[in-house]
């Protein structure tokens, strides 16, 4: 469905990486996570994906930051 289907939704990534962290597959649910924000760069869920996967990594610098991001997004929609 990833792959093949006509129109990618990040719901599929993020439902896999949830698996993979639920997995203790930090760096799989990662990738995915990072995908998610690909395909919708303005939904701050993969941000917080993003920002518990580097958490797991041991990476909570860079998972501050992603927070943030992913708060900021959220911030400015609730404006509008």
């Amino acid at each position: 469905f990833i792959d093949g289907g006509t129109m990618v939704s990040p719901t599929v990534y993020a439902r896999r990486c949830l698996s993979y962290l639920m997995n203790d597959m930090p760096q799989e649910a990662l990738e995915d996570a990072m995908q998610a924000q690909v395909v919708s760069p303005e939904w701050p869920t993969a941000f917080y994906l993003q920002a518990t996967c580097l958490f797991s990594l041991g990476m909570e610098n860079d998972a501050q930051e992603t927070l943030k991001d992913g708060t900021n997004i959220e911030a400015k929609k609730h404006k509008n």
